[in-house]
């Protein structure tokens, strides 16, 4: 468990100190992500970009545990 969290902590630093890039990869505005526009509402679900978030990490994890 103190590894796993040595691995988060290290990879929210990276992604901190990345933002600036981060910020240009298209996450949340990817096809297949609803998003509803009307007068006085607005909506947003990433549900494609949750599913590809969930994928990664889930490989990550896949990896890190052989």
């Amino acid at each position: 468990m103190s590894r796993f969290l040595i691995v988060v902590g290290i990879l929210c630093i990276l992604a901190g100190l990345g933002w600036h890039w981060l910020a240009r990869i298209p996450f949340g505005r990817l096809p297949g992500d609803v998003h509803i526009v009307r007068d006085g509402f607005n909506f947003h679900f990433p549900i494609i970009t949750c599913i590809v978030i969930s994928v990664v990490i889930s490989a990550l994890l896949w990896f890190l545990r052989r």
